[in-house]
C-alpha cells in the first residue's frame, strides 16, 4: 500500500509539473512589447450602462460630449487610428440594393431622423439620414449633434477604400446565412493580403458560411466562442489548442480571464501561434453583456507586461496610457 501511494504521489507530482511548464508565463518571450488595441465603433460617444438592455436606445443616454466623433463613421475610425488603434471594429447591415451599410442599430428611430428596420432601405436613402439627430445627455433638453450627421453613415466599400492597409474587426449584426454568403462576395474580391487584415464576428449562421467560403478568415460567433472556450478548458492545461480555437478571435470578459490555462502570456502566445487573436473586454455584465477597459484602473489591472488585445470605447483615454 506504501508503494503504491508513493507511485500515485510521483504521478501526481509529474502531472503537476507537465501543467505548470505546459502553462507558466514565467518561459514565454512575446514577439511584441505592447497590446494591440482594438477600437470599438472607432471613437465614439460613450454612454451610461445602468439597467442596459438589448434594445436600449444607447443614443439618448450619452455623456457630455468630450469630443465631436460619431460612431461608426469615417472620421471616427480615422480619429480612433490617429490615437493609436491597431484595429476598429464597425457594425455592416446589407442594403435593399445589395451593398453593405456601416450602421449598428437594427432599426433607425434610435440615432438617425429615419425610421424603420436599416436594412429594408437603400444605401442611398441611409445615407441622406442626420446619424447625429438622436444623441442627447441631458434627457432631450438638447441635442448636440443633431445636423450634424448628415451623410456620414458610410458603406462598407467606402470603408475599404479609404483604409486600404488597416486592420478592422467586422460585426455581422444578423442570424441570417444570406448575409453570409453577400459577405463573402465582396470580401472574396479583395487582394489575399488586403482580406488578411480583416476579422468578422457576429451570428452563428453568417458566420457559419463565412467560414465555409472564406476559411483563411478569422470569424467568431457565439457558438464557435462557446466550444472554443469549453475544449481549451477541458484540454488546455495540456497545451493543446483545439479546432475551434484556431484561426479565429477570442473575446474574454477581464474578469474570466484568470481561469484561462496560460494566462496572460502563454497563452496570447499559445493563441497567435494558432493565429488567433485574443482580446480582453471590461467585466461581464449580464444583459449588458462586456463594457470595455476604458478606465485607467482597468488597464492597470491587467497582468504587468500583458501583449494581448485590449477592447476598448476610449481609444482616445486607453492608447496613451499603454505607450507611457
Amino acid at each position: 500500500m506504501t508503494r503504491r501511494l508513493s507511485w500515485l504521489a510521483a504521478v501526481a507530482l509529474m502531472l503537476a509539473a507537465l501543467v505548470y511548464i505546459n502553462n507558466t508565463s514565467r518561459l514565454v518571450t512575446l514577439a511584441v512589447s505592447r497590446p494591440i488595441l482594438l477600437a470599438h465603433r472607432g471613437l465614439a460617444q460613450t454612454f451610461r450602462r445602468e439597467d442596459l438592455k438589448n434594445d436600449t436606445c444607447t443614443a439618448t443616454r450619452i455623456h457630455p460630449p468630450e469630443h465631436p466623433y460619431l460612431e461608426n463613421t469615417i472620421a471616427s475610425m480615422q480619429a480612433a487610428f490617429r490615437a493609436g488603434a491597431d484595429v476598429v471594429e464597425f457594425d455592416v447591415h446589407p442594403t435593399s440594393d445589395g451593398a453593405f451599410a456601416v450602421f449598428h442599430d437594427w432599426t433607425l428611430g434610435c440615432r438617425t431622423d429615419g425610421r424603420g428596420v436599416t436594412r429594408e432601405h437603400t444605401l442611398a436613402q441611409l445615407k441622406a439620414l442626420d446619424i447625429g439627430y438622436g444623441y442627447t445627455a441631458d434627457g432631450g433638453a438638447t441635442f448636440p449633434f443633431r445636423g450634424k450627421g448628415a451623410g456620414l453613415m458610410p458603406s462598407l466599400d467606402e470603408v475599404l477604400e479609404t483604409f486600404p492597409d488597416r486592420r478592422f474587426l467586422i460585426n455581422v449584426k444578423s442570424n441570417d446565412p444570406r448575409e453570409g454568403d453577400l459577405l463573402a462576395d465582396r470580401l472574396a474580391r479583395l487582394p489575399p493580403e488586403r482580406r488578411a487584415r480583416l476579422m468578422v464576428y457576429g451570428g452563428d449562421r453568417p458566420i457559419d458560411v463565412l467560414r465555409r467560403r472564406l476559411p483563411g478568415l478569422p470569424a467568431m460567433s457565439p457558438a464557435s466562442l462557446k466550444t472554443c472556450a469549453i475544449r481549451y478548458l477541458a484540454l488546455g492545461w495540456s497545451g493543446y489548442v483545439p479546432a475551434a480555437c484556431r484561426n479565429t478571435l477570442v473575446l474574454l470578459p477581464a474578469d474570466i480571464t484568470p481561469f484561462a490555462w496560460g494566462w496572460p502570456h502563454r497563452l496570447v502566445d499559445r493563441l497567435r501561434r494558432a493565429g488567433t487573436e485574443l482580446f480582453v473586454a471590461g467585466a461581464y455584465d449580464g444583459e449588458a453583456g462586456s463594457n470595455g477597459i476604458d478606465a485607467e484602473a482597468q488597464l492597470l489591472a491587467l497582468p504587468v507586461g500583458y501583449t494581448g488585445g485590449i477592447w476598448t470605447n476610449r481609444i482616445d483615454r486607453i492608447a496613451p496610457l499603454t505607450a507611457r
